[in-house]
């Protein structure tokens, strides 16, 4: 089962070099997460999931990594990453660092070991490299003519991400070694390695990126990829049984059962994830929660995630993201009361919520150029939105210094301009988060029924003893309960009950005990 203390977490994604600078050079900093801790606090998240601050090239942002165990420069140093651990702990807040582990930089100095032309060495297999000097693997991404090793090398992402060698669990050809060899083992207690030096310094745990992707010519269960992370489990399990791992992976029905403690429902846009707040790259935009949406159906998302949850509840957590450093911002095409429907749902449903930073004052996604690998990523990862000063509030340097432009627009949201205003979306974020830790049945591992799904009604769902119900649509809808039941314990927009009979106004939400 999870670890105890997700029970009631609710995390807060950060973007170090967008969150806030406070050395005016243009790129946040590991002090400005210090110095906005209680931000955080008052927002009702108590963990944070920052992604890579470790010394990077940043030709991925940094999850092309050159050195797993010291903090980029550009961040801070790595005893600002220590205290940022023991000030958060101060506060109640866990952290969870990025892990990459399944390629680094092509400067990281195992690999500038691996392709040397002096071999055999150390670091020879390392990462995957064939016996060919012009082809690689039909079916492996490769790069040629890039080093002095006489092969080509697998990649994992970018051409600048060699692989790590887990090994094949299928081995094919010679060059292809199997999970058992000895260097193979080697690249797994790396990575343990790393882990350790860590979670030594006061890291709660991580969240790893591609989860999936170590061990090549995998099964479709994933079995021999499984099996790397049911050690790692053991490992913490034994030396360190508060440690968490959250698994990028989308697949919770093999990620959870291997020893992840959660796993995101993945925001890529052709996942039943994307059904819910973007399914605007369709034919026609039946996004859940639009209001006009002309065929609404949350059931395009539950055909899915239902038979993960009942598959999982026991064995760990289904996080589900407002949206991360990978996704265009919901706000892209949800408007504020929709938006606020969106957090509504997220945040009281089972699993752990991760909430990203700016989601909670409708940050806008900007259409800007590429910057690191971004790609059409780069538009939701611009610097936070603190007051109506200065590049916003995010730095005292110069505009064109910035790592990314700030929100042009005269109306751009910021915490200040949102700070008063009690149905402001950041005050109904705070009231949400604070009725989920106030409330045992909303939290992680509370139980879940849904009582109605139908198209044309609104859903309506249970969690222990609340019932809930949500109508994202412009129309009135109602629904006759199995039961009659008490107070409103929250509300958006208007919903009454009249016995059993439930009628909920358009764009609203309700919460009953």
């Amino acid at each position: 089962m999870a670890n105890q203390w997700l029970k009631d977490a609710v995390f807060y994604e950060i973007y170090p070099q967008s969150f806030y600078d406070t050395n005016a050079d243009g790129i946040g900093d590991i002090n400005g997460i210090i110095e906005k801790l209680d931000y955080v606090k008052s927002l009702g998240c108590n963990a944070l999931w920052i992604n890579p601050c470790f010394d990077s090239p940043f030709h991925d942002a940094g999850y092309d990594v050159r050195d797993y165990k010291k903090v980029a420069p550009r961040y801070g140093t790595n005893n600002d990453l220590y205290r940022l651990f023991d000030v958060a702990h101060g506060k109640g807040i866990r952290v969870l660092l990025d892990l990459v582990p399944g390629h680094t930089s092509e400067q990281h100095p195992w690999f500038r070991a691996s392709q040397s032309a002096d071999q055999p060495n150390a670091y020879s297999n390392r990462y995957i490299w064939t016996d060919r000097w012009f082809a690689g693997c039909a079916d492996l991404p490769y790069i040629a003519g890039e080093a002095e090793r006489s092969g080509t090398y697998i990649i994992n992402f970018f051409k600048c991400q060699p692989a790590l060698n887990y090994g094949f669990l299928n081995p094919r050809e010679p060059w292809q070694l199997p999970m058992s060899h000895p260097d193979a083992i080697a690249t797994r207690e790396a990575m343990k390695d790393v882990m350790r030096f860590w979670l030594d310094h006061g890291c709660d745990g991580f969240r790893v990126d591609m989860a999936m992707s170590l061990v090549k010519y995998d099964d479709e269960k994933k079995s021999g990829t499984c099996a790397i992370w049911k050690n790692v489990r053991e490992m913490l399990d034994a030396d360190y049984p508060n440690a968490v791992i959250v698994a990028e992976w989308g697949r919770p029905d093999l990620s959870l059962p291997a020893g992840f403690d959660a796993d995101f429902i993945l925001n890529d846009p052709h996942t039943h994830y994307s059904k819910l707040l973007r399914d605007y790259d369709q034919p026609v935009d039946n996004t859940f929660f639009r209001k006009d949406a002309p065929d609404r159906d949350i059931n395009r998302y539950f055909e899915i995630y239902l038979p993960w949850y009942e598959a999982t509840k026991d064995v760990g957590y289904i996080s589900m993201p407002t949206c991360n450093h990978d996704t265009i911002r919901p706000s892209y095409r949800l408007d504020t009361d929709e938006l606020k429907l969106v957090y509504a749902f997220l945040f009281t449903m089972p699993g752990v919520p991760f909430l990203y930073y700016g989601d909670e004052i409708g940050m806008r996604y900007l259409d800007i150029p590429t910057k690191e690998g971004g790609y059409f990523r780069t538009g939701s990862r611009t610097p936070m939105q603190w007051n109506g000063g200065r590049n916003l509030g995010f730095s005292e340097g110069c505009a064109d210094a910035l790592y990314l432009p700030v929100d042009p627009a005269a109306d751009a949201p910021t915490v200040e301009s949102q700070e008063s205003d009690p149905d402001s979306m950041l005050n109904t974020v705070r009231a949400l988060l604070k009725m989920r830790h106030a409330e045992a049945d909303l939290q992680a591992d509370g139980p879940l029924k849904v009582l109605c799904a139908e198209k044309g009604k609104p859903l309506v769902y249970r969690r222990g003893k609340l019932t809930l119900a949500l109508n994202p649509s412009g129309e009135k809808l109602f629904h006759d309960l199995d039961a009659e039941v008490g107070e409103a314990l929250y509300m958006l927009g208007k919903a009454d009950v009249n016995g059993r009979r439930l009628a909920m106004g358009p764009q609203s939400f309700v919460v009953l005990r």
